[in-house]
């Protein structure tokens, strides 16, 4: 009887202690404003952008799991998932722009893998997704300038 209070002890209480501390996906949405295809130091966060957390099946990639979350005032977003997902496929993925002329999805940059189980060796609930970005509709002024700073210049 003791081992069988012991080997619920260690199979059913872990499982049980994660399920009710959700995990926080924390992230941020930027507008490519060069059109470079990533952040510069005039990329400015978009505020109230829409994001969602998708996991999916490994196997048939059928959608397991979902929630939506919306970009604060810098352009990040915090979004708490529920359950474990480790054996799930889970990215976050950019929804919508309020920004009129920054609203078209960078292709490559556009959704972020997340992790989403405890059982990874990740102590912390906290989980931080990649930047992504949309594109604006044409470059602002002063981008080939800007962007020649990111150029190697060294002729050694």
């Amino acid at each position: 009887m003791a081992r069988l209070v012991v080997l619920f002890a260690l199979c059913v209480l872990p499982a049980l202690a994660s399920a009710a501390n959700p995990f926080l996906v924390r992230g941020r949405v930027y507008c490519d404003t060069c059109r470079a295809g990533f952040e510069t130091e005039a990329t400015p966060g978009i505020p109230g952008a829409k994001v969602r957390i998708e996991c999916k099946d490994r196997d048939t990639l059928k959608l397991k799991y979902s929630i939506d979350g919306v970009t604060d005032s810098t352009g990040t977003y915090y979004i708490m998932v529920t359950g474990d997902h480790g054996d799930n496929l889970c990215d976050a993925v950019l929804v919508s722009s309020p920004q009129s002329d920054c609203s078209e999805a960078d292709p490559a940059r556009n959704r972020s893998r997340v992790i989403l189980t405890r059982y990874n060796g990740l102590i912390s609930d906290a989980r931080f997704a990649n930047a992504m970005g949309f594109l604006r509709s044409e470059p602002m002024s002063g981008c080939s300038q800007l962007l020649q700073k990111y150029q190697d210049t060294d002729d050694s």
